[in-house]
């Protein structure tokens, strides 16, 4: 078998193949026989000229996505543990869920903490919050599990709603009880864990250098349900292994932002920011939690190590969730509680993403 600095070089090798490919053969597109100005008339050849510099805000992510695929190792090894896991601080598993699917909950709940135990992690206990009861059962091997169920009637002070009221409730002083040098990884109701991420979670807790953290997902893992939205989906494999890791390893600032699972914080920098954020940050709350973090001067890193989650069922499904964070994204782009400078290249990169044709 290759090894994986030969993949990575064979990786490299079929990128810049791809790209002199197209550069050879894409149309000369300055290079035109007429005047646009005198065939097309001043407005319709200004919309078009529009159109055409819209395409230049995708240069700074492409040039993320870039880097981050060639610099850095596409087929990393097997996570080897930098210090026993013994040693490691409190670790709490915190999933939020809506709690229509239970059946779900509880069988993630228990692969879960068999992927723990299976790394020798002792010293965790799992979270769930949920608007509805579960009822989790206890595990056989580990006693760790807490159901917090959200009260219908919390309110936050700035009325946050959503997954960001229910993360705001698991701060509050009498739900809270982490102490401030905890750390919490956040998982969506269907991430897996898997014993490289955990072993990845575990060297970024010992390391202690950067309160925030955050690896790859990927999708085609166990059963597809769907290949469509599957495949649609490996474009956010890319980009966590791209640009997202770029933007941690080099400069350690959430420029683009991150994702809202297999994020990993330390409870009192957690706290400090605070998923409190009104309305503009409800929709897309990681995204809003993210840019207070980059403004309070928070340092993150790229955690080694995948987790495995699915993707939407259906293509309607895959819609709404596009729409809800494209929606989510631009409020927090228009937020006046986030300057300019922190949300510069999110605003280039999501209005890239509103004017694709």
């Amino acid at each position: 078998m290759l090894s994986s600095t030969y993949k990575h070089v064979l990786h490299c090798i079929l990128f810049f193949t791809l790209i002199t490919i197209f550069l050879n053969n894409s149309p000369d597109v300055l290079n035109i026989s007429f005047d646009p100005w005198t065939e097309y008339g001043l407005i319709l050849t200004t919309i078009l000229y529009s159109l055409r510099f819209l395409t230049f805000l995708t240069i700074p992510q492409v040039l993320f996505n870039f880097c981050g695929l060639v610099f850095y190792n596409a087929f990393p090894d097997k996570v080897v543990l930098k210090g026993s896991p013994l040693l490691a601080p409190f670790i709490c598993i915190r999933v939020v869920t809506r709690g229509d699917f239970p059946h779900l909950v509880r069988a993630n709940v228990a692969r879960n903490i068999n992927t723990c135990l299976d790394v020798g992690l002792e010293n965790f206990h799992i979270e769930v919050v949920t608007d509805k009861p579960i009822n989790l059962p206890k595990h056989p091997s580990h006693g760790g599990i807490r159901e917090v169920v959200v009260p219908l009637d919390y309110q936050t002070r700035t009325g946050a709603l959503y997954k960001s009221r229910a993360l705001q409730y698991c701060l509050e002083d009498h739900v809270n009880v982490l102490n401030s040098t905890d750390w919490i990884v956040h998982l969506d109701e269907e991430t897996l864990l898997t014993e490289n991420s955990v072993r990845g979670i575990i060297n970024f807790v010992l390391d202690g250098k950067h309160p925030f953290g955050q690896g790859l997902i990927t999708y085609a893992n166990e059963k597809v349900v769907n290949w469509l939205t599957t495949l649609s989906d490996s474009f956010r494999v890319s980009d966590d292994m791209g640009k997202l890791r770029f933007q941690f390893k080099f400069f350690h600032k959430p420029l683009f932002s991150w994702k809202g699972s297999y994020v990993v914080t330390q409870y009192q920098a957690e706290k400090q920011v605070s998923f409190d954020n009104g309305i503009d940050g409800s929709v897309a709350e990681d995204c809003f939690f993210a840019m207070r973090a980059f403004r309070q001067g928070f340092t993150f890193d790229f955690i080694e190590g995948e987790m495995h989650e699915k993707s939407p069922f259906t293509l309607l499904d895959y819609v709404q969730q596009r729409k809800r964070w494209l929606v989510g994204i631009l409020l927090v782009v228009h937020s006046r509680m986030i300057p300019l400078k922190y949300k510069l290249l999110l605003g280039c990169s999501i209005y890239a993403w509103a004017t694709i044709p």
